[in-house]
C-alpha cells in the first residue's frame, strides 16, 4: 500500500510540477474560463431579459459554440495564441456561456413584477435596479449554473494534454500510458473528481451565505431540468 501511495503521488519530472502544481493549474485553468464567462455572460442576459427576441438567437449561437469540439478549437486558436494555458481557457470560457446566459435569463425573470414596480417607485433606475434586485434575487438560478459551469470546466481542462502538456491533471494519463504507470491515470480520475466535488461544495455553501432566507437544496431542484437541458 505504501508503494502505492508512493508511485500515486511521484509526478513524472517531465511535467515540471508537483501533485500540489499540478492542482493549482488544474484549478486555475478550470476556474478563470468560467470567471471570465460569468462575468461576459452577465451583460448578454441582460440584454435578452430586457429585449426579449434577442434571447433566441443569442441560445442558438452559445449552442452552436458550445457543439464545437475542444480540439477543433484548439487547432483554430493555436496559430493565434500558441501552445499556452490561454488556448485551454478560451473555449472553457465560451462553453460556459451555454449555462450561464440560460441561467442568469431564468434567474432575472423570476423576479415578481411587484418587486420591480416597488424598486421603481423607490427611484431605482434600470442599472440600479439590476444589481441591487434583480441579480441578488437571481443568486440561486446563478449558482446553480455556476455549479454546473464550474464542474464541466475541471473535468474539460484535461484535454488540454493534446496540446503540449496544458492540460494540467490530464497531463497523467498521457504519462500513464508512456511510463507505463497505471497509478498514474487513478491519481488524474481522483483527483480531478475530489476537485470537482469539493469546489460544487463550495458553490453550494456560497448560495447558503448569500440567500440564508430560502431553504437549502431548492434552487438547485428548481434549475436543474433547464440547466441539464443547456448542458447538453
Amino acid at each position: 500500500m505504501s508503494d502505492f501511495l508512493h508511485d500515486f503521488f511521484d509526478i513524472p519530472s517531465d511535467l515540471q510540477h508537483s501533485w500540489i502544481g499540478l492542482v493549482g493549474l488544474h484549478l486555475r485553468e478550470a476556474l478563470l474560463p468560467v470567471a471570465a464567462g460569468l462575468l461576459l455572460a452577465l451583460p448578454i442576459a441582460q440584454l435578452c431579459v430586457r429585449f426579449r427576441w434577442l434571447y433566441p438567437p443569442v441560445l442558438g449561437v452559445t449552442t452552436v459554440l458550445y457543439a464545437i469540439p475542444s480540439l477543433a478549437f484548439f487547432v483554430v486558436l493555436i496559430d493565434y495564441t500558441g501552445q499556452t494555458e490561454l488556448t485551454v481557457m478560451i473555449p472553457l470560457a465560451v462553453y460556459s456561456l451555454v449555462v450561464l446566459v440560460p441561467a442568469i435569463v431564468d434567474g432575472v425573470r423570476s423576479v415578481p413584477p411587484e418587486t420591480l414596480s416597488a424598486a421603481t417607485a423607490m427611484g431605482f433606475g434600470p442599472v440600479r435596479r439590476y444589481f441591487q434586485v434583480q441579480l441578488p434575487i437571481a443568486v440561486p438560478a446563478i449558482i446553480a449554473g455556476l455549479r454546473v459551469a464550474t464542474v464541466s470546466s475541471i473535468s474539460l481542462v484535461s484535454v488540454g494534454m493534446l496540446i503540449g502538456n496544458q492540460g494540467a491533471l490530464g497531463n497523467l494519463l498521457h504519462d500513464a500510458q508512456i511510463y507505463n504507470r497505471p497509478e498514474l491515470t487513478w491519481n488524474s480520475v481522483i483527483t480531478t473528481a475530489l476537485l470537482a466535488i469539493l469546489v460544487d461544495a463550495l458553490l453550494v455553501l456560497v448560495r447558503v451565505l448569500l440567500t440564508p432566507w430560502m431553504p437549502s437544496g431548492t434552487a438547485g431542484r428548481k434549475q436543474a431540468p433547464a440547466l441539464k437541458d443547456a448542458a447538453r
